[in-house]
This record gives structure tokens, sequence and C-alpha cells, in this order.
């Protein structure tokens, strides 16, 4: 019997992931749930750490529900800023074959 795969979705990130982004991205994320996700943060100027705390928090839910979660892109802005505060998001990345 052949299992059902699920669909892949994308979520392309704002410019601007600070304070008043955040509620947007839960609820952004709590649609696509149940979804295998990429992620692409191309386009991020500037990201706060309570953004960077629901991304991680969606790949923790995506994890539990057996789902991938990936970053395709990611901006410089968005890569200096999670190493300034200390969050590896290398397992995240996407894998070129």
């Amino acid at each position: 019997m052949a299992t059902k795969k699920a669909a892949q979705k994308s979520l392309s990130l704002a410019p601007v992931l600070d304070l008043n982004e955040a509620s947007s991205l839960r609820g952004k994320l709590t649609a696509l749930r149940g979804n295998n996700l990429v992620v692409d943060a191309s386009a991020v100027e500037r990201v706060g750490a309570l953004c960077l705390q629901v991304l991680l928090a969606g790949a923790k839910t995506w994890e539990e529900d057996k789902q991938s979660f990936t970053f395709a892109k990611v901006s410089d802005a968005f890569t200096k800023t999670t190493q300034l505060i200390g969050i590896n998001i290398d397992h995240l990345m996407a894998k070129e074959i």
C-alpha cells in the first residue's frame, strides 16, 4: 500500500522580523503545519530574537510531527544575527545533492 506523502509548502519571510511580526509569523506557521516546509529567508534584513524563537519552535514542532522543516536560502543579515545570539541553524539548512 502506498503511503501518502505530505505536500511541500514554502514560506518567504518578511524583510523585518521584529516584535510586531512575531504573531503573524506564528500564524503563518500554524497554517502550514502538516506539510513539509521550506523557508526562504533571503529577503530578511533584520531579525529579532522573538521571531527566531518562533522559527525554532516551528522547527521543533515539524520534527515532532515527522515533517521536513528546512531553510532553502538565508540572507547575510539572518545568518549574522543567528550567529550573534548563538543559534546554529546548520542542521536546518537544505542540503544540496
